[in-house]
């Protein structure tokens, strides 16, 4: 494995002579070093995956090293094919707009200039597969005026030049030959290092929980425990796409198409990348913009075969909450809608929406995994219950499982993950408590679980094989739940065992004995006590 641990180092350095290069020029920590960073890494990726590709279907282009040269030799229908014969999903590039030629200009005059034209040519020419959709059907755009981000003008051509060279010292294309042949996908490590001083977990008005590649796999590997053909796969609230790509790899990246919605303009453009880095660029046209709730994309559109999320659990949306009352709302949010709570209106669980919109969303044989929190699953009353019921009578839930606290480092709240199956075997369904598992680590200022790959696999194959395991999981039918007041906690169904040991007589007495001898030890304790206490309130006076 020293090949994949190599190209990570490699990479890991080169996002960091990027933030280097950032920080040198006063946009350390900035708020635009996020998109500086992650615009010039992905213009990076597309560059080597051009050239990667196009070597793939003309190698004399990369004799002699000098594959800019090669290529602006050929004459222009000869061009004109190659790109034709390019899959859909590689980026089109001309020979002026890659990093080697920007590289060998970087000393004419106005360079900045020519970096940011090279880039928003780019992004022009490349939009039909690469941008990302709103609600609207605008579009954006790849890479922004990067330069303009420097503020002293003087600094813009030097501070383009440091990013080109810190580019052309780098190159993936040795790792794309290993990712593609060995199907060793190093990418997901390097897409969390790329973004991890800039997916914020801190909370905000649109909190981004990035959520952790044990939970991602378990959720994959029970919602899809054999082979599927072709799927429809989505995420309402999808942040920067960590449980998609699990899913994905999973099914086979050529296997699924993705379909996503967020809010946020940041975790959009997170999720774009990711998509890009994990061979899922087919999707990215389906990447949307948008409210998920008062404004859904796909809602009349689509219905899907897999939905996956972690939606956020709570968020003030009281600005447009009396709208989702309307009769036009009502079949999808059928257990009602969160009232305005007096105080704190950012306490408002939001993520009894998203579930309600997932049941609504998933086809007459969608299956869905949904990140909750705990408490959802025992809640006496209210739309909590509302929920459990309808998942219940309708023979839709396959299971859940409660996660160990602590499973996410940016909040202490413990989570369940509930499954829900259209077609569910009613009489077989799986409950589990997995909170005694995993072992505490610190990260930062935060304490977190972390599970071993050998409690992911218990926890798995307990699931998928319908396994009652002590201390674990328990196997409960529709009828039961519905006895236990539609309690999907697997605590109130485990079988209370009392141990029973044979012991001799004289063993007994001696038991007996000792605890007789301790019993009136406690007592002349206790009775000392009352009497130093008497002591002492005889000796107090008023003053």
């Amino acid at each position: 494995m020293t090949k994949d641990i190599t190209y990570t180092i490699k990479t890991k350095q080169l996002i960091d002579n990027l933030k280097s290069v950032c920080a040198n020029y006063g946009l350390g920590n900035d708020g635009n070093e996020f998109k500086i960073i992650t615009q010039v890494f992905l213009y990076k990726f597309l560059n080597d995956k051009f050239r990667y590709e196009v070597k793939k279907l003309k190698p004399e282009l990369g004799v002699n090293n000098d594959f800019n040269t090669a290529l602006t030799k050929l004459k222009k229908k000869d061009f004109e094919l190659l790109m034709d014969l390019l899959d859909e999903n590689v980026p089109r590039l001309k020979p002026h707009q890659l990093i080697s030629y920007l590289h060998n200009i970087q000393n004419s005059g106005d360079f900045a200039k020519t970096f940011d034209d090279t880039l928003r040519d780019i992004s022009i020419e490349n939009a039909e597969i690469f941008s990302i959709k709103s609600f609207t059907g605008a579009k954006d755009l790849l890479f922004d005026e990067l330069s303009a981000f420097i503020s002293d003008r003087s600094e813009r051509d030097a501070f383009c030049r440091a990013i080109i060279n810190k580019l052309f010292e780098f190159s993936f294309e040795e790792s794309f030959e290993y990712y593609f042949e060995e199907k060793y996908d190093f990418f997901k490590d390097i897409f969390e290092y790329l973004i991890k001083d800039y997916n914020s977990d801190s909370g905000g008005k649109y909190a981004e929980y990035y959520t952790p590649n044990a939970v991602a796999r378990i959720i994959a590997n029970i919602l899809v425990p054999g082979k599927v053909k072709q799927a429809r796969c989505y995420d309402p609230s999808v942040g920067s796409g960590s449980l998609l790509m699990s899913l994905a790899h999973k099914i086979g990246e050529d296997k699924c198409t993705i379909y996503t919605e967020d809010i946020s303009q940041k975790s959009s453009t997170m999720l774009r990348l990711n998509l890009i880095l994990n061979n899922l660029t087919h999707s990215i046209p389906n990447v949307i913009k948008t409210n998920t709730i008062a404004q859904p994309f796909y809602l009349e559109k689509q219905k899907f075969d897999y939905i996956v999320s972690n939606p956020p659990f709570k968020l003030d949306f009281s600005d447009f909450r009396n709208d989702l009352e309307k009769d036009s709302f009502k079949e999808r949010f059928f257990a009602g809608v969160p009232n305005v709570p007096n105080a704190k209106k950012e306490s408002m669980s939001i993520y009894l929406l998203f579930i309600q919109h997932i049941i609504y969303s998933l086809n007459e044989s969608g299956k869905a995994a949904i990140v909750v929190p705990t408490g959802f699953i025992t809640a006496q009353s209210g739309i909590e219950k509302k929920i459990r019921e309808r998942l219940i009578d309708k023979g839709w839930l396959r299971g859940v499982v409660s996660m160990p606290s602590n499973i996410f480092a940016s909040t202490g709240t413990n989570v369940s993950v509930l499954f829900l199956d259209k077609k569910a075997d009613s009489d077989h369904i799986v409950l589990m408590d997995a909170s005694k598992l995993g072992e505490t680590v610190k990260e930062g200022k935060n304490q977190r679980t972390v599970l071993t790959r050998e409690e992911e696999t218990r926890i798995v194959e307990a699931f998928n094989s319908k396994e009652a395991a002590e201390d674990l999981s328990v196997i409960v039918s529709k009828k039961q739940i519905q006895e236990k007041n539609y309690s999907f906690s697997a605590g109130q169904y485990f079988e209370i065992k009392i141990e029973y040991v044979d012991i001799t007589v004289d063993k007994f007495q001696e038991k007996m004995k000792g605890f007789e001898q301790r019993l009136n030890e406690l007592f002349a304790e206790g009775s000392r006590l009352d009497t130093e206490i008497q002591k002492q309130l005889k000796g107090l006076r008023y003053e």
